[in-house]
């Protein structure tokens, strides 16, 4: 279907018995890329991706991400450890409340 020049497709959004085990974190230092990120979330499950959005006007990321987990034991176990310190700064871990959006006209994403 066409709404206002989208297309909507109905029926595709994610299966109901997919389920995404996914956490949002911020406050990421800058000095941290998305390798270092999954590598730092590794220790905790098997990572499926990680979404650090840049900022194509500074080419700086945004300071926070979704790292997502192919199984609940991985989101537990990273949900469970507090704090998640790295390279002296603590990170805030939460459980992903929604779904993953996409990319904004002024931003980039680099996924691993």
């Amino acid at each position: 279907q066409r709404l206002h020049g989208f297309i909507l497709e109905i029926g595709k959004m994610a299966a109901p018995t997919k389920k995404a085990f996914e956490v949002f974190v911020s406050k990421i230092p800058w000095t941290m890329a998305t390798k270092e990120v999954r590598e730092y979330f590794t220790q905790f499950g098997q990572v499926r991706k990680c979404l650090l959005p840049f900022d194509k006007e500074t080419g700086f990321h945004k300071g926070y991400c979704w790292v997502g987990f192919t199984s609940e034991d991985g989101l537990q176990n990273a949900l469970q450890k507090d704090p998640h310190l790295v390279e002296g700064s603590k990170l805030q871990v939460q459980r992903n409340r929604r779904a993953f959006a996409g990319r904004r006209p002024n931003q980039d994403f680099e996924e691993s």
